[in-house]
């Protein structure tokens, strides 16, 4: 079940990511963070126009996608990013998938124009992913992040949802 995440659901939305910062290929953070670290990006979610979705299965918080404004400036507002981690234990079951193709439904009625990933180059998981639904390269930043003295690329995914 997808549905709109809740203040309850912070802390397992937050234990998800920190699971996903060892494995230095989801995100730049090198560090755990705190659910109280996380209460201001969350407020910045809303249903009705940024939303935090969470994949519930029997109780549990199995993943979660979340559509952020881009760049924070007003030409942009049809524009967002998109971010999306999955419980370690239930990644490669098609959670993502389903996370994403709700995200790419909805976004229209949100106003939205344009999708984003930033997904780091060496994230095949995650590329593939997001190439299955046809987003395509719109950027690319070599070594431009630094994972245990390792240069990485980040690509930029984009998909037009209205032509």
């Amino acid at each position: 079940m997808i549905r709109d995440a809740t203040e309850t659901d912070l802390s397992a939305i937050v234990s998800i990511y920190n699971a996903a910062i060892p494995g230095r290929q989801a995100t730049a953070d090198t560090h755990p963070i705190s659910v109280e670290s996380r209460w201001d990006w969350f407020r910045d979610h809303t249903p009705n126009r940024h939303p935090l979705w969470v994949n519930e299965k029997e109780g549990e918080i199995i993943g979660w996608l979340s559509l952020q404004a881009f760049y924070g400036r007003p030409a942009y507002a049809a524009t967002a990013e998109v971010s999306l981690y999955i419980h370690p234990k239930h990644q490669g079951k098609g959670i993502g998938k389903t996370l994403l193709r709700h995200a790419l439904q909805q976004s229209p009625s949100l106003g939205l124009n344009t999708l984003l990933a930033f997904i780091f180059a060496h994230n095949q998981p995650s590329l593939q992913l997001f190439n299955r639904f046809d987003f395509t390269e719109w950027g690319y930043l070599p070594r431009i992040a630094e994972l245990d003295k390792i240069e990485r690329d980040l690509m930029i995914l984009g998909k037009r949802l209205r032509f």
